[in-house]
């Protein structure tokens, strides 16, 4: 399993959430940040999902 984070920031920049999961592939982490992000409502702020490698597995601005 690798490690992934979510981020989630506010129109002003604050950062709202910074939360770490686990998933066994990107493919895997997009879903699994994408129901983070349905659960907290945070689906319409600006947020990003990047892998251990720093690559970007979810961006919404």
């Amino acid at each position: 399993m690798k490690n992934y984070k979510l981020t989630v920031f506010e129109a002003n920049g604050e950062k709202i959430l910074d939360e770490s999961f686990e998933a066994s592939n990107d493919q895997d982490a997009k879903v699994k940040g994408e129901q983070l992000l349905k659960e907290k409502n945070f689906l319409d702020h600006t947020h990003r999902c990047t892998s251990p490698s720093g690559k970007l597995i979810l961006f919404h601005s």
